[in-house]
């Protein structure tokens, strides 16, 4: 049986949007370093810096003596400017079944790990419902620690809210992490990137292959 939700809140990549190419994202990288003087990063370098930890971007930003905030800013500019292009060349794309966000009857908002201004530029950009609320990570180092799992941004929006009883949509383990650290639960989306996906010891409140299925549990 469904709970009575106050608020829905989204990941965006592989729930709202189709998730960005991984090739873009990785070129954008090889920018980045261009910009900070680093002509010759390593492929190990550039996949590193798609989901550093702190210790592992100051490693990379120590090896070629760097400074790893300015290494992160020029990462995170770029992948925003990246993404961009593909969010206004229609690549990077809202499912057709966002729809359901239509017939939702309490407030919504985003969270994601992917930046702030990224997360503008699809609300800019792309036909959703009013988002409420919305949070992408900061683009400095603290903005690093705070992506999911940790649940600094989900408290926030929650709080933003007023909510008491919100559920998460999410598309991966970390979402998942996320929620019950935020003591809420969690609906996992299996769309056609995650197939073949393992939650195990991750389970959520719910499963479901499409966002037409919230009306109903909300």
């Amino acid at each position: 049986m469904a709970a009575s939700y106050d608020a829905v809140v989204f990941d965006n990549d592989g729930v709202l949007t189709t998730p960005t190419d991984r090739d873009v994202l990785l070129e954008a990288i090889h920018d980045a370093f261009e910009s900070v003087g680093v002509s010759n990063p390593s492929d190990e370098e550039i996949r590193t810096l798609l989901g550093p930890d702190r210790s592992s971007l100051r490693r990379v930003a120590d090896h070629h003596g760097i400074d790893a905030a300015a290494l992160w800013r020029a990462r995170e500019r770029a992948a925003i400017d990246a993404q961009r292009a593909e969010i206004e060349a229609g690549r990077k794309r809202v499912y057709e079944d966002v729809t359901a966000l239509e017939s939702l009857p309490v407030p919504t908002g985003i969270v994601s790990n992917n930046q702030h201004e990224t997360i503008e530029n699809i609300l800019d950009n792309c036909a959703l419902e009013p988002i409420e609320v919305w949070y992408g990570r900061e683009p400095t180092i603290e903005g690093i620690a705070r992506k999911k799992p940790t649940p600094y941004y989900l408290e926030l929006a929650i709080e933003d809210l007023g909510a008491r009883n919100p559920l998460y949509v999410g598309d991966s383990r970390v979402d998942v992490v996320a929620a019950d650290a935020a003591g809420i639960d969690a609906a996992f989306v299996r769309r056609d990137h995650r197939l073949e996906y393992d939650l195990t010891d991750h389970e959520p409140r719910y499963e479901i292959d499409s966002l037409e299925a919230l009306p109903e549990l909300v």
